[in-house]
């Protein structure tokens, strides 16, 4: 569970996961991952569940997907998740997510706003963007998966460890960076699952969220499909 800045809402949020998955039978272990926070929201968590709990505190803020990749290396279990701490994702979900992925073997098990039973309020402008941002990830990695930000996700084990190594995405692009590796290693079942948001967007989309998505995307391209395809045309002296 990576944070930054959240407030007193992150020990909200670990006892609604240790809880979920509890009332269920589900062993478990729950990783926070202050993210270089200033707020001194990992204060709170001083002292809560002893055995279950590990707070691990970066020194400095470097980005969710670094904060991801911390708690990742450091998970033991035969399925690894994350969700974020801010509660809007109910982390009631967990059990749902665990059951299904047992039953079905998937490899990564993802949230996704875009399924038809998902509940969420999502302005026009924004379900535009994200349906054009899907088009270009598409186009761009041959990836077809509906929703790849939504922030929740279950691994199996094996999938983390084969992708773990290569990622280096510091923010939001390295869920994309996940499926993208993930699906180079050879793991093609990706499995949808619907999700309640309890959060009003706003009715814009920051011009400054857009263009660091857009970007950070872009790079992703450069690294996996443009400049890997000149590194192998240098190599046959081409």
């Amino acid at each position: 569970m990576p944070f930054f800045n959240p407030g007193p809402v992150v020990k909200t949020t670990v006892e609604r996961v240790a809880a979920a998955l509890e009332g269920e039978g589900i062993s478990a272990e729950i990783i926070a991952v202050c993210d270089g926070a200033t707020d001194g929201s990992e204060r709170t968590l001083e002292g809560l569940l002893p055995g279950v709990l590990t707070t691990v505190v970066l020194d400095a803020n470097y980005g969710k997907g670094h904060a991801v990749r911390e708690g990742m290396a450091r998970a033991r279990g035969e399925l690894v998740g994350f969700i974020d701490a801010d509660g809007d994702i109910p982390p009631e979900v967990l059990p749902g997510f665990v059951e299904k992925a047992r039953a079905s073997g998937a490899a990564i098990l993802f949230g996704s706003k875009r399924h038809r039973a998902s509940k969420t309020e999502v302005p026009l402008l924004r379900r535009v963007s994200s349906s054009g941002y899907r088009l270009l990830v598409r186009l761009l990695f041959n990836l077809s998966v509906p929703d790849t930000q939504t922030g929740v996700k279950l691994l199996r084990a094996e999938v983390v460890d084969a992708v773990l190594p290569k990622m280096v995405e510091e923010r939001f692009a390295f869920d994309l960076e996940l499926f993208v590796l993930a699906q180079r290693a050879g793991y093609r079942d990706f499995v949808e699952v619907p999700v309640r948001v309890d959060k009003r967007y706003a009715s814009t989309v920051s011009a400054r969220g857009a263009s660091t998505i857009l970007t950070d995307t872009l790079n992703l391209f450069w690294r996996f499909r443009v400049r890997r395809s000149w590194l192998r045309r240098s190599a046959r002296g081409g």
